[in-house]
């Protein structure tokens, strides 16, 4: 598949290449961005240019993995997002924010945008979120873009060679007004 470009009210999402090679280095020596995403660490020259010269493209051609680099008008990089194939019709969405750009909700916008895209044009009739728990940043822009928080997973994160409880959540076509591909049957409780 070839990558799309989304646009928002403040934001263009684009994929990432080779000359955003230098930008993703930079940011991801983060300790923030290390300690709660699965980027190796230390994080190396070597680490962001497979990414942005293998891993972000392959996962286009080969439709497993959507990756958009959350870049403001002025060319300026806040932050990072993938929504990956986990199953027929699920996709999961993981993200990360420049430290330098907090706080401005680019992330919570460009997540709805992309998810809008996944459920429109994709197929995708369930997206997930997941994080370690403790991981309150990723909680609030997940709440914030309308992910319902449904649980702990005990052990179900591997981050550093150590398995984590993770909090999981997801986000649904209608939560956003927008149809399934597939009926939805709430289940009653």
């Amino acid at each position: 598949m070839e990558p799309v470009t989304l646009t928002t009210d403040r934001l263009l999402l684009r994929t990432v290449g080779p000359q955003d090679t230098d930008t993703v280095y930079r940011i991801c020596q983060d300790p923030d961005i290390q300690r709660w995403t699965t980027i190796p660490s230390p994080y190396l020259p070597e680490h962001a240019r497979g990414f942005t010269e293998q891993i972000a493209p392959d996962g286009w051609a080969n439709g497993s993995m959507f990756t958009f680099g959350v870049f403001l008008p002025t060319g300026d990089l806040t932050g990072m997002l993938s929504i990956t194939l986990r199953s027929f019709g699920t996709g999961e969405i993981g993200f990360w924010g420049a430290k330098e750009h907090r706080g401005n909700g680019y992330i919570t916008e460009a997540a709805l945008a992309a998810c809008r895209w996944a459920f429109t044009r994709m197929s995708i009739d369930r997206v997930e979120w997941r994080a370690e728990v403790g991981n309150a940043a990723s909680r609030a822009v997940a709440e914030r873009a309308g992910f319902t928080v449904e649980g702990v997973l005990r052990s179900s994160l591997v981050n550093k060679g150590v398995l984590r409880d993770g909090w999981v959540g997801s986000l649904l076509p209608c939560d956003l007004g927008l149809p399934s591909t597939t009926p939805y049957l709430p289940g009653k409780v």
